[in-house]
C-alpha cells in the first residue's frame, strides 16, 4: 500500500477470510442437514470461493473505525449486498448448467442464512485483533508531516481514520508561525524544516510525509538530502485538492507514478459488478414487464400515426453517440440539430403519450438498451445530442457526466431534477448531482436509486 503499512493479518484477511468462511459455512450446512459432502458440494464450495474472492474485493469491510451505530449498519448492509451478489451469480451458473436441481434445497437455504452471521463474526474477530495490535504499539509505524497546512491537516485526519494503515502521526514541522500557520496545527508544530532530520533520527520515525507546495522545491530537496542518514521512508504528498476530485487515485505508467484527479468509478472489478447487475436485473425486469410493453405498444399504434418506438441519438459513455429507445409519446419524432424539450401541456404530446410520460412508462424500452450494453439501469440521464452541444459550452464540467453509461434513472432524477430542464440553473443542478453520483458510486447506491425511483413514479407528476 502506497504511503502506509498494511499489516500482514489484514492483507491475508482481505483475500481469504470471506471465501474461507463461505466455504466452511457450506460444510456446516451440509453436516447439519445430515448430507454427505461429496464432489457436488465440493464443486459448489470451490465456485463460491472463486466468486467471493472477486465480489467481496470491491468492499472495504475492515476499514471502518467502529462497528457501532451507523458503522455497524453500513457494514451489515454491505455484507448482505455482497453475499446476495454471490448467491445471484451462483444461482445463474447453476441454472444455466442445469445442476441446481441436484442440490438439497434445505442445505442451500441454511447456507444462505448462516453465512452472513459467520461473516460478520469473522470480520469482528479480524478487526478486534488489529485493534489489539494497535494498542500494543509495536506494529504501529510512527510518522511526521512536514507542512502545517490544510493538506497536512487532511492527511493526518485520513491516516487517523484509516486504521489499516497501522500508522500514527507524531508531529508536524513547518517554518511558518503565527497567523501563517493553520490554526488547528499551531499547538502541534514541533519545529521548523531544519529540525526534521534530528527529530526523525532521535525518535526512530518510520515515515516522513512532505505536504509543502512544489514551489518550495529547493527547501524540499534540502530536506530530503538531510534525511539520507535516516532509515525513514519519505513521501511527497501533492496538493490535488485544488481540483474537484472524482474517483482520485494513485496509479503508475510503467513505473512512473501518476495521480488520477478525475476518472470513472467503473474500473476493474467494479465494472464487472455493474455490468453483471445490469444484465441480471434488466433480464428479470423485461420478463416481468413484457405483457405490459405489448399492451402499451398496441395503444400507441392504435391512437396515433407513426412508429411505436421512438429512436433518438444520445451521448453515451465517453461521449460516443448511441441510439436510445422510447415508446413514442408525441406526434413528431425530433432527432435533429435543434430539439425542443417537452413542456407542460405540450401540444405535440399525444393523449396516451401524456400518461406514459407522467408515469415514465415511455422509458421501458430502454431496458433493451441496457441489455445491449449502451445504457445502464442507473446513471446520468442521456440528453439529446443537440442539448449536449448547447450545455457543454455553458456548464463547467458538463461532459464529466459521460464517464459512465447513461441510465434509465439516476441520482439527479430522485433529487428533484426530473422532467424538463428549461433553465440553465436546472441543468446545472442536474449536472451537480450526476457528478456526485460518480464520486460516491456503489452497488448499494444503485439499489437505493432504483427503490426511490419506484416510489417517485407512483406519485410524482413533474414529468410530461
Amino acid at each position: 500500500m502506497f504511503g502506509g503499512y498494511e499489516h500482514p493479518v489484514l492483507s491475508l484477511a482481505k483475500r481469504l477470510v470471506n471465501p474461507l468462511v463461505i466455504f466452511f459455512s457450506l460444510i456446516i450446512a451440509v453436516l447439519v442437514e445430515q448430507q454427505k459432502f461429496d464432489g457436488l458440494y465440493l464443486l459448489l464450495g470451490i465456485l463460491a470461493f472463486l466468486v467471493t474472492s472477486q465480489v467481496f474485493d470491491g468492499f472495504e469491510f475492515f476499514e471502518e473505525r467502529s462497528l457501532r451505530g451507523t458503522g455497524s449498519f453500513t457494514h451489515g448492509r454491505n455484507l448482505l449486498l455482497a453475499w446476495a451478489l454471490v448467491l445471484v451469480i451462483l444461482a445463474a451458473i447453476g441454472s444455466f448448467s442445469g445442476i441446481v436441481d441436484d442440490y438439497n434445497p434445505r442445505v442451500l437455504l441454511l447456507w444462505s442464512l448462516i453465512t452472513p452471521v459467520l461473516l460478520f463474526l469473522g470480520h469482528s474477530l479480524v478487526r478486534t485483533y488489529l485493534e489489539v495490535l494497535r494498542s500494543n504499539g509495536s506494529t504501529v509505524r510512527r510518522s511526521v508531516i512536514v507542512g502545517a497546512n490544510e493538506l497536512g491537516h487532511k492527511l493526518a485526519d485520513r491516516i487517523y481514520q484509516q486504521r489499516s494503515l497501522m500508522t500514527k502521526v507524531e508531529a508536524f514541522f513547518d517554518d511558518r508561525t503565527g497567523e501563517r500557520c493553520e490554526s488547528e496545527l499551531k499547538n502541534v508544530v514541533f519545529g521548523g524544516i531544519d529540525d526534521v532530520a534530528n527529530y526523525v533520527a532521535q525518535h526512530e520515525i518510520d515515515l516522513v510525509y512532505i505536504t509543502l507546495p512544489i514551489l518550495n522545491h529547493p527547501r524540499v530537496i534540502d530536506l530530503v538530502n538531510s534525511l539520507r542518514d535516516t532509515t525513514a521512508s519519505i513521501y511527497f504528498v501533492p496538493d490535488v485538492f485544488m481540483f474537484d476530485l472524482v474517483q482520485a487515485r494513485l496509479d503508475n505508467v510503467n513505473g512512473i507514478p501518476v495521480i488520477s484527479v478525475f476518472e470513472t468509478p467503473l474500473t476493474g472489478i467494479n465494472a464487472v459488478h455493474k455490468r453483471a447487475f445490469d444484465i441480471v436485473a434488466a433480464s428479470l425486469i423485461l420478463c416481468a414487464i413484457a405483457p405490459l410493453m405489448l399492451i402499451i405498444a398496441a395503444l400507441v399504434k392504435a391512437t396515433s400515426k407513426g412508429p411505436v418506438i421512438f429512436k433518438q441519438h444520445r451521448y453515451g459513455v465517453d461521449g460516443e453517440e448511441i441510439m436510445v429507445y422510447k415508446f413514442r409519446s408525441m406526434c413528431v419524432c425530433e432527432d435533429s440539430e435543434v430539439v425542443t424539450q417537452a413542456t407542460q401541456n405540450d401540444a405535440r404530446v399525444t393523449r396516451i403519450g401524456a400518461i406514459l410520460r407522467r408515469t415514465s412508462l415511455d422509458e421501458l424500452p430502454q431496458f433493451l438498451n441496457v441489455l445491449q450494453g449502451s445504457m445502464s439501469i442507473v446513471g446520468p440521464r442521456p440528453h439529446a445530442v443537440a442539448h449536449n452541444e448547447h450545455y457543454r459550452k455553458l456548464i463547467h464540467g458538463y461532459m464529466w457526466r459521460h464517464k459512465v453509461k447513461p441510465g434509465i434513472t439516476g441520482w439527479a432524477q430522485i433529487n428533484g431534477y426530473r422532467g424538463e430542464t428549461d433553465t440553465i440553473d436546472k441543468m446545472e443542478g442536474r449536472v451537480i448531482y450526476d457528478i456526485a453520483y460518480l464520486k460516491s458510486w456503489s452497488l448499494w447506491l444503485d439499489l437505493t436509486i432504483i427503490f426511490r425511483t419506484l416510489k417517485l413514479v407512483l406519485k410524482d407528476a413533474q414529468a410530461y
